[in-house]
This record gives C-alpha cells, structure tokens and sequence, in this order.
C-alpha cells in the first residue's frame, strides 16, 4: 500500500494529512480556507488520489501559514508513500484547458526540488484567497516532496480559472508520475540507482 499520514505542528497551524497513492479520488479536507479545500479536493480527484486532512491554523491573521504548511504537509506525504519510488513513471505532464484558462504541467519525481512558477494571475484575490499563496503551496510542495515542478499559464484572464487548471493539471500530471511501469520490474529509474 502506497500510503503515508503526516502530522505537522506549529506555532501557526496543526495539521493531519493521509494520502492514499492508488485511491479512488476521494477527499476530505478542512484547511480552515475553503478555496484551498476546493483546489484540494480537485487536486486528489484528478490524481485519483485519497486524500484526508485537517488543519487549524491562524486564520485570522490570514491563509499564508495555513496554505504554505499544507503545501509541506502534502509534499511530504507524497515523499512518505512513494517511499524508494521503485517502478514508478517517475515523469508526468499535461497540458489543461480550464475555459479560457491553459496551464502546461510537468513534474519529475527526481529527488531535488525545482519550482518554475509562471502564473500570472490578474487580480490579487479570488473570494477571501490571496492568489500569490498558489506560489506558496507550490513552493512548498516541491521542497517538501523532493520534486521538480513546472507550472506554465499559456492562456487565461480568470485567476480562478488559472488555478484550478494548475491544480487540476497537477493532479494529473502525479497521477502519471506515480504510476507503476510494468517494464521497469521494480528497478528505481534513474542511471544513478537511487531518486
């Protein structure tokens, strides 16, 4: 089973995360920031992922420890439950349409972390959600889980859109990634023997 239940603690947030590899896509998640559960909860659909979290967090100041340390939480489960990463994919991408909005999407499960963030969102918020926290949960997913992530908006004039076809094409970009390759037997892919 490629599973891993994470618990972070702060002084700004409390979080309880379990991710489930090869699920069904279900989610529960309660961040405290319902725009960071709705990306969530598209992200763990798409991926086919099962994802539970909880986290209470210091909301009222604003969402950025909540989203940054979510971001962590969830990079260091997906470290966890692909453990040695034997015969996984290890790469993955796509390109998401998302109505006006078009996010190029790759990821390689390396072992280092990269971002390459080039969303340009055009307004600042999206409800009571600051769009430059999207940068941060990348961010902080990438460092955490060991991976490189490129994110690349090739079209798009809605923020939200912009987003969700990130996340969305995050999730599916995973799904391929994490994906057993019969051919590989077992074997790590990678020359040097380890990620």
């Amino acid at each position: 089973m490629r599973n891993a239940e994470i618990t972070r603690k702060t002084a700004e947030t409390d979080i309880a995360l379990r991710l489930e590899l090869d699920g069904t896509g279900r989610a529960d998640v309660q961040s405290g920031c319902g725009f960071l559960d709705h990306m969530l909860t598209l992200l763990a659909r798409h991926g086919r992922f099962d994802l539970t979290l909880r986290c209470a967090g210091d909301t009222q100041v604003d969402y950025h420890h909540t989203v940054e340390d979510v971001g962590i939480a969830l990079g260091a489960a997906l470290k966890a439950a692909l453990g040695e990463k034997r015969g996984i994919v290890r790469y993955g991408s796509l390109l998401l349409p998302m109505d006006e909005a078009l996010v190029a999407c790759a990821v390689d499960l390396s072992g280092r972390c990269m971002l390459r963030y080039g969303l340009t969102l055009p307004t600042q918020k999206v409800g009571d959600f600051d769009t430059e926290l999207g940068e941060e949960f990348f961010w902080g997913f990438a460092r955490a889980g060991e991976l490189t992530l490129h994110l690349k908006q090739l079209d798009g004039s809605n923020s939200h859109h912009v987003l969700e076809a990130a996340f969305k094409g995050l999730g599916r970009a995973l799904r391929q990634a994490v994906a057993i390759d019969p051919a590989l037997e077992g074997e790590i892919p990678s020359t040097k023997g380890t990620l």
